[in-house]
């Protein structure tokens, strides 16, 4: 099969999907915790413990849609038709998440596994469908590569977006409805249309162009099997819910450190961009800036010296600027920004490098077994995300009630060093287990280009047979 670049405008396509997939997926990181607690009104170890239950089957659920995806057949290709049949429902579900029914505390913990529930279960249907993708568009590993950054920094653009816009229109609606619960309700349903609409022109700038060596459909077991047997594909799983586990509490914690430990109520007057934003915010958008600046170092750095070892270098040096942020007091506003910075820098830029892993980690399998199984490979990105969120989320959760957490009041001492450490060593612990496993990664660059070459060899000759 000869290889075939990519135009700008379907790359720009292919990031779209991730914008709008971003855009909900760090509301949920940064605010669902402390919406529940502090504006819904449900005790943090509760909602822990909802955040691991409802989690687990979501994430038992993302192989059965990438198994429903190899198997799709459609005039839009095996996974494009889920962005359009799923585009709709998800904003919806999303916003339903943020309706604070007029129920006792039984009601709305029942209210919230439902909805929370239903929403990951359509995430899946969405995304994993769209990080499959990746692996279609393209046969070529550094058109990939480029691909996998495009999505990262949309990715991060889009958490950029719903973190600036958030807080102002929650505000905003909040002072026009005079309630903080409708307010946060009408928020969300701003930043879910425009979900759907980009989750739209995804669909629609985007094309599948990569053939399976057979088309014909396996049995559920071989692909099973293939997988269980694919050492690489273990690795990456392992790493990839170990950054997780450090992403999702640090992101779960950030906005209690800053009310209940920074003690942040005033605004900021930045430069060029005026007052109103809050300590919290600014911190925030820092974040997904420099998530940005990692992803755009990572690619010639990882051409350079590789993407395994361009990933350790990432994930030793986030586990020393995050033990650093422990011995950071509440005045120490300049440093917590400076190490806020490095941190998401280098948490950026690991997850271009993880989603490029997993493409090449289907043409490995591929190449292995003759078979193909690219939505079932890449379903374990999306469950391995989830699952580190999911213990990430409830441990954030728990330790807020271990330490004896209650919304809306003054926090002990013990309470905010709890939280200092959910900034800080807690997290290091995740990127330590991360360097871990993916010091094993086995597929170097100079083999995934062997694998490559024979796989176009084996596709250019199976058109050749049926063509003559």
């Amino acid at each position: 099969m000869a290889t075939q670049r990519l135009q700008l405008k379907e790359k720009i396509g292919y990031g779209f999907g991730d914008l709008a997939s971003s855009m909900f997926w760090k509301i949920f990181g940064m605010y669902l915790l402390f919406f529940y607690t502090d504006i819904f009104g449900l005790p943090a170890a509760a909602v822990g413990t909802m955040f691991l239950i409802t989690r687990i089957w979501d994430t038992l659920f993302d192989p059965v849609v990438g198994v429903l995806g190899d198997r799709t057949r459609s005039r839009w290709g095996k996974f494009r038709p889920y962005l359009l049949w799923f585009a709709l429902p998800f904003g919806i579900m999303g916003t339903l998440m943020f309706i604070t029914p007029s129920f006792g505390t039984t009601g709305k913990l029942i209210y919230a596994y439902l909805t929370y529930s239903l929403m990951m279960m359509i995430y899946s249907l969405i995304n994993v469908p769209y990080a499959s993708l990746l692996g279609v568009m393209s046969a070529d590993v550094k058109e990939r590569n480029i691909l996998s950054s495009f999505r990262m920094v949309f990715a991060f653009i889009g958490s950029f977006i719903s973190l600036l816009l958030i807080e102002p229109l929650v505000n905003f609606f909040t002072e026009a409805s005079g309630s903080p619960q409708t307010g946060w309700t009408l928020g969300v349903m701003v930043i879910a249309i425009l979900c759907v609409l980009f989750f739209l022109g995804c669909f629609y700038l985007t094309r599948e162009r990569v053939k399976p060596l057979n088309e014909k459909s396996d049995s559920l077991k071989n692909d099973l099997a293939d997988l269980y047997r694919n050492k690489p594909w273990w690795i990456l799983l392992g790493a990839g819910i170990a950054a997780l586990i450090f992403n999702s509490i640090r992101d779960g914690a950030a906005v209690y450190y800053f009310k209940y430990y920074v003690q942040d109520s005033g605004s900021l007057d930045l430069p060029l961009i005026g007052s109103g934003f809050t300590l919290t915010t600014f911190y925030l958008v820092l974040g997904q800036a420099f998530n940005i600046a990692g992803i755009i170092v990572v690619t010639p750095l990882s051409n350079r010296f590789g993407k395994k070892a361009t990933y350790l270098g990432a994930m030793l040096l986030a586990t020393v600027f995050s033990i650093f942020f422990y011995f950071l007091h509440s005045g120490s506003i300049a440093m917590i920004f400076i190490l806020q910075s490095l941190i998401s820098m280098c948490a950026g830029s690991i997850f271009p490098l993880l989603w490029s892993m997993y493409a090449d980690i289907a043409d490995y399998s591929e190449w292995k077994t003759g078979r193909r199984a690219t939505g079932l490979i890449f379903s374990s990105s999306s469950m391995s995300q989830k699952f580190g969120w999911t213990l990430g989320g409830a441990l954030t959760g728990w330790l807020l009630g271990y330490y004896g957490f209650q919304a809306n009041v003054v926090q002990t001492e013990n309470v905010q060093t709890g939280i200092k450490l959910m900034l800080s060593i807690f997290p290091a612990i995740g990127t330590v287990m991360s360097v871990i496993f993916i010091s094993m990664y086995p597929l170097s660059e100079r083999r995934m280009g062997q694998i490559s070459l024979e796989l176009n060899e084996k596709r250019a000759a199976g058109s050749s047979e049926s063509s003559s």
